[in-house]
Parts: C-alpha cells; structure tokens; sequence
C-alpha cells in the first residue's frame, strides 16, 4: 500500500522527482522539448500529490486550475523501476477526489502521442479523448483528455 501525502511544489521529494520527470521527457520529447518545457513549470502549483512506498517517494502528480470550474491535471511521474505497480493510478484517483474537493467540476490534462503508458492509464481511468486544447491545439504530438468529476 501507498502513502499519499497533499502537499505543493515547494516539497523536496515531489521537486526530486520532477528532476527525473523532465529528463525523461527530454528524451521522449526530442526536438519538441522546449516546447513543452516552457508549460510544464512546477514553481507555485498549490496542489500536489506525492506517493510513498515505506519512506521513498515513488510519484507524483499536480492538479492547477485551467479554468473557473475546470483543473488541469500536470507533472504525473513514477519512474521506470516502480511502473506496473499501480502507483499513478493512485496518485491520480487522489488528485481527482482533491479536484472534487476544491469544487471543480472537470479535470483536463495533455500527455503526448510518446507516451503509451500515460495514455493507457488515462482511458483506464475513464478519461475521453478530446480535441487539443489551448497552447496544444496545433501540436500533432500531442493528445489531450477530460474527465468530468460530477
């Protein structure tokens, strides 16, 4: 079992693990990395989740407001040795019930078309492929999902 802990950006392990985030997804991302970099800020995001196992820090995940009743989901992360076990299907059932908490009506996230397992675990989550919205609306690598919260 998992321990989840709410906290923010400022939190050592959630920036940790954003550290190995964003050098996976320069990888993945490749000549498009900049792009996205420049939306994947993690300075002053109010709400973050970070998974345990025993003491370690094995995920994390962020929610931020898009808009009035809407909540971005941002920043999901488990790295390589700890995927398969279920740990970003409980971080973002935890980012959704906080959504809810705060009011919000629907969750909407972007993950790219390099990203099989985040896509998988999207739709298994009852997420619904939606046209690209905002700064992703002309980005052909990218794949945009919302998840209503009523």
């Amino acid at each position: 079992m998992y321990k989840l802990k709410r906290t923010n950006s400022d939190d050592p392990d959630y920036q940790k693990l954003v550290l190995e985030l964003d050098k996976d997804l320069a990888i993945r991302d490749g000549d498009e990395h900049a792009f996205f970099a420049q939306y994947n800020k993690s300075n002053a995001i109010k709400y973050v989740v970070v998974a345990y196992e025993n003491e370690d820090a094995v995920g994390c995940g962020a929610i931020k407001e898009y808009e009035k009743e809407i909540i971005e989901i941002k920043r999901m992360f488990v790295p390589l040795e700890k995927r398969g076990k279920g740990i970003a299907f409980v971080v973002l059932k935890e980012l959704e019930t906080w959504a809810k908490e705060l009011n919000y009506k629907k969750c909407i996230l972007e993950t790219g078309k390099k990203m099989p397992e985040a896509i998988q675990l999207y739709k298994k989550s009852n997420y619904k492929l939606i046209k690209n919205y905002g700064q992703y609306a002309e980005v052909e690598s990218s794949v945009c999902f919302e998840k209503s919260l009523a």
